[in-house]
C-alpha cells in the first residue's frame, strides 16, 4: 500500500481526515451557524459550499434550512465520504457533490444564491483568484462568505515554520484585514467581518457540538486503529501534539462575508 506519508504536507493532512470522516475548522457550529445567519441562508436558497470536506456543512443546511446544496472539494476521497453522508441521512436528491478545484469552479457565472467556504482559502495558493470565482458563479445581490483563521497578531517565526511543515508551503494564514482586502478586490460590497480570539476550551466545546460526545469517539476511534495500522499515521499524531502551546496567542477565526 502507498506510504501517504511522502504526500505533501497538506495533502496528507486532508487524506486523514477523509478517513477519519472527519473535517474542522475553528470556531466550529457557533462559526457555521454566524456564516449562515450572514449570508441569509434559508429556505429556498441554492448554496455552494466550496472545500465541502466529508460533507458535514452540506447535509447541516439541507436539513436545517431545507435547502438545495452543492458541495465540492479537490480531492476526491473528501467527496467520497460526503456521498456516503448525504446517503445515510437520506438527502441524496437536495445535495450533490462533485470533484472540483476552487480556482477554477465548473460552474456557469450567476448560478447560485451563496457561495460559503470554510477553512479553505487558507489552503489555496492563488487567493484572490479563488475568491474571484466564487463571485463569479455567485447571483446578483447573492452573499459570499467565509470562515477562516486568522492572526490577531503577528507571529513569531516557528509558528509560522510549524504552520508550514504541518499543512504545507501553499497554507497561509492573512489578518483579518487581509481576508476582507480579498472580498474588497473581487469587487463585493456591503463587507462584514468579524473576528473572534479561541482557547483550547472553546475549540474543544465546539467539537462536541458540531459532532455530538458519541461523534467525538467514532473519529478518534478511527484515528486509533489507523494509527495502528499505519506507522505514518503515528508520526503525524506526534507532530500535531508538538504544536507550539503559545498559538493560541496569536491566531483565531474569522467571519468574512460580502455581497455581489
Amino acid at each position: 500500500m502507498e506510504d501517504r506519508r511522502q504526500l505533501p504536507p497538506e495533502e496528507f493532512y486532508l487524506e486523514l481526515l477523509a478517513e477519519m470522516d472527519f473535517t474542522k475548522h475553528l470556531g466550529g457550529l457557533k462559526a457555521t451557524n454566524e456564516l449562515i445567519e450572514l449570508c441569509h441562508i434559508d429556505q429556498g436558497t441554492y448554496v455552494l459550499d466550496v472545500g465541502c470536506g466529508v460533507g458535514m456543512t452540506p447535509c447541516y443546511l439541507a436539513n436545517r434550512y431545507d435547502c438545495r446544496v452543492v458541495g465540492v472539494d479537490i480531492h476526491e476521497s473528501m467527496i467520497d465520504r460526503s456521498n456516503e453522508r448525504a446517503r445515510r441521512q437520506g438527502l441524496e436528491d437536495q445535495v450533490k457533490f462533485r470533484v472540483a478545484d476552487a480556482q477554477n469552479l465548473p460552474f456557469e457565472d450567476n448560478l447560485f444564491d451563496i457561495v460559503i467556504g470554510e477553512s479553505v482559502i487558507a489552503f489555496v495558493a492563488d487567493k484572490q483568484r479563488a475568491v474571484n470565482q466564487y463571485v463569479r458563479v455567485t447571483k446578483p445581490g447573492g452573499y459570499v462568505g467565509l470562515t477562516e483563521a486568522a492572526w490577531i497578531k503577528a507571529p513569531p517565526p516557528k509558528l509560522l515554520s510549524y504552520m508550514s511543515r504541518t499543512f504545507g508551503d501553499n497554507f497561509e494564514i492573512l489578518t483579518p484585514e487581509g481576508w476582507e482586502e480579498l472580498l474588497e478586490s473581487s469587487g463585493l460590497r456591503d463587507i462584514v467581518g468579524r473576528t473572534y480570539e479561541i482557547t483550547a476550551r472553546s475549540e474543544a466545546t465546539s467539537r462536541i457540538q458540531r459532532l455530538g460526545v458519541k461523534g467525538i469517539l467514532r473519529v478518534w476511534y478511527r484515528f486509533l486503529v489507523l494509527s495502528i495500522r499505519r506507522p505514518a499515521y503515528r508520526s503525524f499524531l506526534k507532530d500535531a501534539l508538538s504544536e507550539p502551546k503559545e498559538l493560541l496567542e496569536y491566531w483565531g477565526y474569522g467571519i468574512y462575508v460580502g455581497r455581489k
